[in-house]
């Protein structure tokens, strides 16, 4: 019996669909996470793939609408977050150089991106659960930075939150774009530190926070 020759199944045969099957699922992903921090939930689908380069069938033979896209969006970023809080919280160096190197990378992978979509989709419970799962973690790597002293007292994990969720929505259309992000997340980050100015208003709520993802109720 002709064996099959393993280098021309993986580039035309089932492991080359499959890789690119998730070279597609992947370009799909950074698309719609950009296209949605920018334009919100009311960003068109074919917006989405116009910027993955793949066509609306590839993208809605993996995901069959744009909440199920959402939801999977969100399961991964949690994901991420929580093993980059993770990492943070066991990182060498004071609490406010950790904390500011958990929020840089948190930017940069628009960890924030879906805040303005709050309350549009409903979240998966395992999603939930791994939110509060993240808001643990955030509270102990704040906690360190309260604890030496580097973290200004009166900053919250919400405070954090809310910068997170800002610089993700930033436009990165172009290399000035990308530079004035850095610059403004840069001050931003100093100003965490001891030894500033009181920051204005009363600490933001959670229970607040926390309602705002509430999805709205549906017609039965």
């Amino acid at each position: 019996m002709k064996k099959t020759d393993p280098g021309r199944l993986r580039a035309g045969g089932r492991f080359g669909r499959q890789a690119e099957a998730e070279r597609n699922d992947l370009l799909v992903l950074n698309a719609a996470r950009a296209v949605f921090a920018e334009q919100g939930a009311n960003a068109p689908v074919a917006d989405i793939a116009a910027l993955a380069g793949v066509g609306i069938g590839t993208l809605y033979r993996r995901y069959g609408s744009k909440e199920q896209l959402l939801q999977h969006l969100c399961a991964i970023g949690i994901a991420q977050t929580i093993a980059d809080l993770k990492d943070a919280v066991q990182a060498e160096g004071t609490g406010w150089e950790a904390l500011a190197r958990y929020m840089a990378s948190a930017v940069d992978a628009r960890a924030g991106a879906f805040a303005g979509l709050a309350g549009t989709f409903s979240l998966p419970e395992e999603v939930s659960a791994a939110n509060d799962r993240a808001r643990t973690l955030a509270e102990e790597l704040l906690r360190r930075g309260h604890d030496d002293g580097t973290v200004r007292g009166d900053v919250t994990t919400l405070d954090i939150t809310h910068i997170v969720e800002m610089f993700s929505r930033c436009p990165r259309r172009t290399e000035q774009d990308d530079h004035a992000r850095r610059r403004m997340l840069t001050l931003t980050l100093d100003g965490l530190s001891t030894a500033r100015t009181e920051l204005p208003g009363p600490q933001p709520d959670w229970a607040e926070y926390q309602q705002s993802w509430d999805a709205p109720d549906r017609p039965s």
